[in-house]
């Protein structure tokens, strides 16, 4: 699967003035840093005019900044940057900004209502159960679960997570009810919805989109069983094999349903779906990433190199998808009223 090589220089400065966004206020700042040093690092090399910003909160100071600029990179992970409240508000002041809009953030972000939607969808999704600490109902949703896994051990190992996070932090695996009160005692201390899903048991895949396409599938084999924070970021002992090792008829077949997984989130510009295949070759669909990371162990690079991309490349085109038409409503203007 060969890619068009381009002219990394060539239309630079159609860009304009790039503003890189990084580090946030969620678990995940350490890998956002990371990602966006790595784009603008890129960028710089591409000859687009870059200003990195570096943030731990939101302010009415970062949004006048970032007005003045003609693109966004948004290089954000986890809460904040993938959740539409970056998205929100650069719309409001008019900003195209890279990757999918506020609603596809939004919903992707949310692993339960992902689930929903792909279930509506006929897209397969291992069974899960929401815990929302929160909600009136916790007790029912509580005594549901109970009910459905306390007369069926069969049904273990089970995966407990946060529904809104990424990165697999706070991700345990439970392998008895016995582990049920001290991991959603941890749990509860960072997230306030738990959801809890059957464990597949089988090889994990990621499937890279972009732009309508999908590009090659890489299968990961962690080397202790588990695809963790510490097995993506930390011990650097993952392999990646690509090509991935499936027919490329299965391979197909997932990049298609990867495609129509991100589509039905109304995810648009870029980003990841990653798959589990059990031992009777049956896809079951995790989540999608809206902005997944760009360090030097991330996978799209990976999947993007083994199309013919290189990475400088790969950021251009992500950039491209920070298109104007995305930005639906105009400027608000207010004027003053006459009392």
């Amino acid at each position: 699967m060969e890619e068009q090589q381009i002219d990394l220089n060539k239309n630079a400065q159609a860009y304009g003035n790039v503003a890189v966004v990084m580090g946030g206020y969620s678990a995940e700042r350490e890998v956002s840093l990371k990602t966006g040093k790595a784009i603008v690092a890129s960028l710089k090399r591409s000859g687009v005019k870059v200003t990195a910003f570096e943030v731990h909160q939101f302010s009415s100071l970062l949004l006048e900044q970032l007005k003045h600029f003609d693109r966004v990179f948004i290089a954000l992970h986890g809460a904040g940057g993938e959740d539409g409240t970056i998205q929100g508000l650069l719309e409001c002041i008019g900003v195209p900004y890279t990757g999918s809009g506020v609603l596809g953030s939004a919903l992707a972000m949310d692993k339960f209502r992902t689930k929903q939607i792909w279930q509506a969808c006929g897209i397969p999704t291992p069974e899960y159960w929401l815990l929302d600490k929160s909600s009136p109902d916790y007790d029912q949703q509580f005594e549901a679960f109970f009910a459905d896994v306390g007369s069926n051990p069969k049904l273990f190992p089970l995966i407990i997570k946060p529904a809104e996070e990424g990165s697999s932090i706070g991700v345990h695996k439970m392998e008895s009810l016995r582990e049920l009160g001290p991991l959603l005692e941890e749990g509860f201390k960072t997230a306030s919805r738990l959801l809890i899903e059957r464990f597949v048991e089988g090889s994990e895949y990621t499937a890279f989109v972009m732009d309508g396409k999908a590009y090659p599938v890489i299968r990961i084999e962690a080397k202790t069983g588990n695809y963790d924070y510490d097995a993506k970021y930390v011990t650097g002992d993952t392999l990646y094999h690509i090509p991935c090792g499936l027919p490329a008829d299965s391979e197909k077949l997932m990049q298609f349903a990867a495609l129509k997984a991100f589509e039905s989130l109304s995810c648009s510009g870029w980003g990841r779906a990653d798959v589990m295949v059990d031992e009777n070759g049956q896809m079951y669909f995790l989540e999608v990433n809206t902005v997944p990371g760009m360090t030097e162990t991330s996978l799209v690079p990976k999947s993007a190199a083994a199309a013919g991309m290189s990475f400088d490349e790969l950021v251009l085109k992500i950039l491209d998808t920070a298109q104007s038409e995305k930005l639906s409503k105009p400027k608000l203007e207010t004027e003053e009223v006459q009392a």
